[in-house]
């Protein structure tokens, strides 16, 4: 029996989540010849939402169905697949050739290759440059603003500049695109956040009379705190309060008290986390890592208890951020107490970035033999990561014997996993001055000539003044 046409899109809606039943939608729209885009882009959405790979493979089988390809349905899927994926297709259906693409096209694309950055994405994303220049939709806002978002994403942040330079005409999302992109580079290089407060001072005098909003005080906040700029995110959380409502919007909240807990006042971040009406996960890591990075580790600890009287439960981020804390305030007690207590009272498994925040902690304390049996305790198997850490607690508690075992361990373990790897030269390095302290100048010469003999050369060092 055939379902009149009413009857599908009547099911199509009602069964949106139910795999079974959007399937026999499916294959009832293909009985009875019904090729509506508007339809079979909702069951593209579903099948994309769907993370099963089977079912979401559907969502190609629903776009070939037209004789000729759909442009309407083919930016449907690009939108709704996972990033990798649209990426993919668009290559396939830009080398058939057998249509013509549009902004939302490229938008989408774009997009997919802004949430997957990679060198390889970086690389589609700049042929796609060419091509949306090529073709003239490169004055579309939206495709341009999106544009600022790829480049910051991959960290091509140079070329994300460029094109916002470019830009005759900007939108507060676009302002808030290079903000953001600036702000969340924290490589070690403070002037991208000076970049950034120094671009929304320039937006606030910008003659088109674009207003900050939400998100770019979010993005200057995140610059303030990685400045430590007391002052100027005072300033900023005046400017906040008087044009915003601060105490209904989480995320502003949040980076207050991350900031003001990073720029040295405490006090500031607890009146303002106690002055939210919402507060989530992100929330209470900002202030239990404040207040383990100003010392006070049994406070951030009773903070964390507390969290489930709220309703919410620390995650890996929340451990590794307060153990991170823990290890640079030296709370070796808190620290260690916090991860036993991770999977025990919260339920958490241990990840590897947990074990290695346990081994810096040990190590910063002077305790090299108790991290080394940690490391051997672990119940998974230790990165060189781990143990570059315990080298170098070796080498500033000048422990010759550990550093010598555990700097021919990293030699061994790098030859082992990497065989064809011979760049390195970063464990060599350590291994030598570990002997240096000792002042063994016929191991240090030693292990000179391996370098020289694998061809290894160290890298000159520099810095900034």
């Amino acid at each position: 029996m055939r379902l009149p046409r009413l009857r599908c899109i009547s099911f199509l809606y009602s069964f949106r989540k139910e795999s079974e039943n959007i399937k026999q939608i499916h294959a009832q729209l293909i009985t009875n010849g019904l090729k509506l885009p508007a339809f079979l882009a909702k069951l593209i959405e579903h099948y994309c939402g769907s993370p099963d790979s089977h079912i979401t493979n559907n969502a190609h089988l629903v776009f070939q169905y037209f004789d000729k390809p759909d442009l309407f349905l083919f930016n449907t899927l690009i939108r709704c697949a996972k990033p990798n994926d649209s990426i993919i297709i668009f290559q396939d259906e830009f080398s058939r050739g057998l249509l013509f693409f549009d902004d939302y096209t490229y938008n989408f694309v774009l997009g997919a290759c802004a949430r997957s950055p990679s060198a390889s994405t970086l690389w589609v994303g700049r042929q796609l440059h060419s091509l949306i220049v090529k073709h003239g939709v490169g004055s579309n806002i939206l495709v341009s603003t999106t544009k600022i978002y790829f480049y910051s994403s991959n960290k091509d942040i140079i070329s994300a500049r460029r094109v916002f330079d470019e830009m005759p005409m900007r939108t507060s999302v676009t302002w808030n695109a290079m903000i953001t992109g600036y702000s969340s580079l924290k490589e070690g290089n403070k002037q991208y956040a000076v970049n950034a407060i120094s671009l929304f001072n320039d937006m606030l005098v910008d003659v088109r009379g674009i207003k900050p909003t939400d998100t770019t005080v979010v993005a200057v906040l995140s610059a303030v705190s990685q400045m430590g700029l007391l002052e100027t995110g005072a300033c900023m959380h005046a400017f906040a309060e008087k044009t915003l409502c601060t105490e209904d919007d989480v995320f502003i909240g949040t980076v207050l008290v991350d900031m003001y807990s990073k720029c040295g006042c405490l006090d500031s971040a607890l009146s303002v986390f106690r002055r939210m009406n919402q507060k989530n996960i992100l929330t209470w890591t900002a202030l239990t890592t404040g207040l383990a990075i100003h010392g006070k580790g049994k406070q951030a600890l009773e903070v964390l208890y507390k969290m489930g009287d709220y309703g919410v439960k620390p995650n890996e981020a929340t451990f590794t951020s307060f153990l991170s804390a823990c290890c640079h305030s030296g709370l070796m007690e808190e620290g260690l107490q916090f991860f036993h207590e991770m999977k025990r009272t919260f339920s958490v498994t241990p990840q590897i970035q947990h074990y290695g925040c346990i081994v810096d902690l040990l190590g910063r304390a002077g305790k090299l033999k108790e991290a080394y049996e940690f490391i051997m305790q672990m119940p998974i198997n230790p990165d060189d990561v781990i143990w570059r850490i315990l080298l170098g607690a070796c080498k500033i508690h000048e422990d010759v014997v550990m550093g010598e075992k555990v700097g021919k361990f990293l030699l061994q373990l790098e030859e082992w996993s990497h065989p064809e790897l011979t760049s390195k030269s970063q464990d060599y390095v350590a291994l030598s001055n570990v002997y240096a302290l000792a002042e063994r100048w016929v191991d240090v010469e030693a292990v000179r000539k391996q370098m020289r003999a694998k061809s290894i050369s160290n890298k000159a060092g520099c810095s900034t003044v």
